[in-house]
């Protein structure tokens, strides 16, 4: 039927689905084995949710549908796509995924402190940053003592590396 003919009022919009956490392209989605629980939990709680839904107006539980299965196509092509790095197996003398590292920006008065972790699982909250953050990116590799340049805010300024931890 041509659009001409169907009512204003019945014409539904397509929902829009919320993106996951960025990862660029080609990269390889890098979890910890909490990372990895956390995105199988959330799969559980949005399955339940839509097991559970309580609307009853049939519009907005077809747009509620839809973005909760768009919401799950995304998250379980992130789980599929996911490769679980345990931090207790990467070398301890250097930071790489997983470890939590101590550092120093040369221009700031104290030490900053995060976790290295899967685009999922980065919170800046929680001190956890994903492994493509450019901070992160500037740290890999290097060891305690070691100091990385780092270009804050069109400024170049230098890491050192405090301590590391797994």
């Amino acid at each position: 039927m041509s659009r001409g003919f169907v009512k204003e009022g019945d014409q539904e919009e397509t929902p829009i689905i919320p993106p996951r956490a960025a990862l660029p392209a080609g990269a390889t989605n890098y979890v910890t084995p909490t990372g990895m629980k956390l995105l199988r939990k959330e799969r559980e709680q949005l399955e339940n949710e839509r097991a559970n839904l309580a609307t009853t107006h049939e519009q907005q539980r077809r747009i509620e549908l839809a973005v909760l299965n768009g919401k799950l196509d995304l998250l379980n092509e992130r789980i599929v796509l996911a490769r679980i790095l345990d931090p207790t197996t990467q070398p301890k003398d250097e930071v790489r995924f997983g470890a939590t590292v101590t550092y120093k920006i040369s221009t700031a008065p104290t030490p900053q402190k995060f976790q290295i972790v899967g685009v999922d699982e980065a919170d800046v909250a929680k001190r956890k940053i994903a492994f493509v953050a450019p901070i992160a990116v500037a740290l890999t590799g290097h060891k305690v003592g070691d100091v990385a340049p780092f270009n804050m805010g069109g400024k170049a300024t230098v890491l050192k590396v405090i301590s590391i931890e797994y």
